[in-house]
């Protein structure tokens, strides 16, 4: 049997103006650097903005109640106001220029939550590509099962090498709906409503994509916010509706030149450093060479397989003896390494995984430890931009 497609056109909601004070990084980003989610409120401070509609993860804490509730206030706020333009029946194609001058296309519209598993060993089509923590899901449900919006920053991967879906339409004539730059250096974004026409050949192409890729294949892997995908899915099992079956996202062909897989660093907080050092050489081995950095000290280590693997299964048992120890994942190897000029820190540095072997792997192994790869660092990442009714 073939894969069926799961990716359809969705009733979505964009801002009337002020895009550019609108759109909003991935909640997930500068977890450790609270200045940059600072600078994002003063800028979107005064306008209709999505910033007030997330709760970034650099503010979150053991209750978030308060600021959850204050999110679906706004958004009921947003709704009662007439902020939103609803265009229904919909594809938006986007054409995402990055900081380094490269663009990126997508097209977002809504995936069938009936259609995805993200346990481990799971044959589902849409599948994710690393291993959901359980326990971060709870608060994410928290936020989203009282709230009457989605906003994604959720990123599926098709595997499109004959470029047949997303490709197509870049030459062709769409209506041009929104066009901004994007705030704190996320380079500048393009949306085009797609015709009826032009959602039912992309909806033909990926019915032609899952049959090559035959019973048990994957046809969407979730490259970014596998957790927020998680989230939806858990919210549609606790109450099952036509509206939150589905969600929000926007698909992208990892054969897209602008797509780069980067890896995503450990920074490892409040330890002894030497420790840390003496640690690791005694725990890693292996052929490949990463770098240890501690203030103005680098320090070569080895180590096989995935380094999110191997380096992460080190780092998870050392922070189960140094329960005053913390870690957070990184992306840009200069980020990481400023972090780690501060005292009793240290960050792990290694080589990520190429883009080509996502589908293999997790096709015949399973999701891949938690934070393997980014798509891109973190300006590259989506914008909070379109939104969807779910209650």
């Amino acid at each position: 049997m073939p894969r069926k497609n799961s990716f359809t056109a969705a009733n979505i909601l964009l801002p009337e103006k002020d895009f550019d004070k609108w759109a909003v990084i991935a909640c997930d980003q500068f977890t450790s650097q609270k200045e940059y989610w600072l600078e994002a409120e003063k800028i979107a401070n005064g306008h209709y903005s999505a910033f007030d509609l997330i709760l970034p993860e650099a503010f979150l804490s053991d209750d978030n109640s308060e600021y959850v509730n204050k999110i679906n206030s706004n958004m009921q706020e947003y709704i009662k106001k007439g902020v939103f333009r609803e265009y229904k029946s919909s594809m938006i194609f986007v054409e995402r220029k990055l900081p380094d001058g490269a663009v990126r296309y997508g097209i977002v519209g809504a995936i069938d939550l009936e259609e995805y598993d993200y346990s481990q060993g799971s044959q589902s089509s849409v599948r994710a590509t690393e291993a959901t923590v359980i326990e971060r899901i709870p608060p994410r449900v928290a936020i989203r099962k009282n709230a009457p919006l989605e906003l994604p920053h959720i990123m599926v991967l098709i595997d499109d090498i004959n470029r047949t879906v997303i490709e197509p339409l870049k030459n062709q004539n769409k209506e041009l709906i929104y066009d901004t730059e994007l705030m704190l250096g996320g380079g500048s974004i393009r949306g085009y409503l797609m015709s009826d026409e032009q959602i039912k050949l992309v909806e033909d192409a990926l019915n032609k994509l899952g049959e090559a890729v035959g019973d048990n294949g994957i046809l969407f892997a979730v490259g970014d916010g596998n957790h927020s995908l998680a989230t939806a899915k858990e919210c549609y099992r606790q109450n099952p509706n036509p509206k939150n079956r589905y969600a929000l996202c926007e698909i992208v062909n990892i054969h897209d030149e602008a797509i780069v897989f980067e890896p995503i660093y450990r920074v490892l907080f409040n330890v002894d450093t030497n420790d840390v050092q003496t640690e690791a050489m005694k725990s890693l081995r292996g052929e490949k060479h990463g770098r240890m950095i501690a203030g103005d000290k680098e320090i070569d280590y080895t180590y096989n397989g995935l380094a999110a693997k191997t380096v992460g299964d080190f780092i998870d048992a050392y922070l189960c003896r140094h329960k005053e120890a913390s870690v957070d994942y990184v992306h840009g190897e200069e980020y990481a390494r400023e972090l780690a000029k501060a005292p009793d820190t240290c960050a792990f540095i290694f080589d990520g995984m190429d883009k080509s072997e996502l589908f293999p792997y997790v096709e015949s192994h399973g999701s891949l430890p938690r934070k393997t790869f980014s798509m891109g660092e973190a300006e590259s990442k989506r914008y909070y931009m379109e939104a969807r009714i779910i209650k």
